[in-house]
């Protein structure tokens, strides 16, 4: 009789056990238990097999993944672009051969490794990065992209317009099979803003190794603020324009239009900076002397604020005194000297989706500040910030994202 009672026991524990394995078995069950689990979890599980790597590494988990949780991008540094080398005159300010063409200040050991690799030598001046992929180059002639993962550059065909000032939009787009994926585009930036109602462009397609010419239309005169760098929030693109303006091409619309939406007043703002906030809207930070204040478009009815609508309307979320931020901050404000000088403060770049922090300058120290309670941590980098032109150069951070890959799912 106990016999008969043991053996049951074993019978039902086998029993669930081979279940258990039958569902593991299971690709699209084990799939949907992996994506249930948070972040710091699911990227542990790579090294149970190669099964579950390929799993977690595939184009059609990440995109699923990525939709129900929100996945940290990993900060290797800060790149430094001068603007008084972009569009240099004949005869104009040069670089001198000890100063890199393309500064890290690496704030991560991967960072270091990528600054002392040698490839950054390789790439020309820093342009832009999206989703990990370096832009770099030299205008008006020369463009790389650089991937992280394979660490291979990619040489683009020489432009065929040359535009003597102009900004540009980096777009990386996902990728069924895990290929690299992007658009270049550059755009003329036209001085006589008065008369102009257009914009020229000229955009090069990965798939398809061309630059392909077009002309983009306004309802009223605008001017494209040059030597500026695109903010793209699921594929609009948002350049600074002259008199104040943010100019949106939307690349879906068919008519190649481009709306003009008035910037929140910004006459006595010296620093001005785009972004994507947390929750998909556009982003705008601004700063003075006094202070700082970060801004976001929203539309007045449902929907983003990204579509080229004019039902749009620019909301304050946050507003600070440097005074007072520093004041709240009395040990970071006694460790560096220079911060108790708020006139030195200034915004220097928004975080990626994210609408709670930003980066903020003081000397030659960068600061992580936390809107919601003006508390400021120092961002500490390995670089030689006092060789920096601050008021003449683009300090934006670099993120590379945080999702593990593998090259089992290349063909899969």
């Amino acid at each position: 009789m106990a016999g008969d009672i043991l053996s049951g026991k074993r019978e039902r524990k086998w029993s669930s056990y081979t279940s258990a394995h039958d569902a593991l078995s299971c690709d699209d069950i084990l799939c949907d238990i992996l994506q249930r689990l948070p972040p710091e979890s699911v990227v542990k599980l790579i090294v149970v097999s190669k099964r579950w790597l390929s799993c977690i590494c595939s184009y059609a988990f990440r995109r699923g993944y990525l939709k129900r949780w929100k996945v940290r991008s990993h900060l290797l540094g800060f790149f430094v672009c001068n603007s008084l080398y972009l569009g240099r005159p004949q005869g104009g300010l040069r670089r001198t051969p000890s100063e890199p063409a393309l500064p890290l200040l690496s704030t991560s050991k991967e960072g270091d490794d990528l600054k002392y690799s040698g490839i950054l030598k390789q790439l020309g001046y820093f342009i832009d990065s999206s989703n990990g992929l370096l832009l770099c180059g030299r205008h008006p002639k020369s463009y790389y992209v650089w991937d992280p993962i394979t660490k291979q550059q990619h040489k683009l065909p020489r432009p065929r317009v040359y535009f003597e000032e102009l900004c540009m939009a980096f777009i990386v787009e996902d990728s069924p099979d895990d290929s690299m994926c992007y658009k270049v585009i550059r755009a003329k930036s036209e001085c006589k803003h008065d008369k102009a109602n257009s914009v020229t462009i000229e955009t090069f397609l990965s798939k398809t190794r061309t630059w392909y010419y077009s002309t983009l239309t306004c309802n009223s005169t605008l001017s494209l603020c040059p030597w500026k760098v695109a903010t793209v929030i699921r594929g609009v693109i948002h350049w600074f324009a002259m008199r104040g303006n943010i100019a949106i091409y939307d690349q879906e619309h068919e008519d190649r239009h481009v709306s003009l939406i008035e910037l929140p007043d910004s006459c006595d703002f010296d620093e001005r900076v785009l972004g994507e906030s947390s929750d998909g809207l556009l982003q705008y930070g601004q700063s003075c002397k006094s202070g700082m204040e970060i801004w976001v478009l929203k539309k007045e009815q449902d929907g983003h604020a990204s579509t080229c609508s004019n039902n749009t309307k620019w909301i304050l979320r946050y507003k600070w005194n440097f005074k007072t931020m520093w004041k709240r901050n009395p040990r970071v404000m006694t460790a560096f000297c220079t911060c108790s000088k708020s006139k030195e403060t200034q915004i220097l770049s928004l975080l990626p989706q994210n609408s709670e922090s930003v980066y903020i300058r003081a000397g030659d120290n960068i600061f992580l500040c936390h809107l919601k309670n003006g508390e400021v941590e120092v961002v500490q980098y390995d670089g030689c910030g006092s060789s920096i032109l601050w008021d003449f150069s683009r300090v934006v951070p670099y993120f590379k994202p945080a999702w593990p890959h593998s090259s089992i799912c290349q063909n899969g």
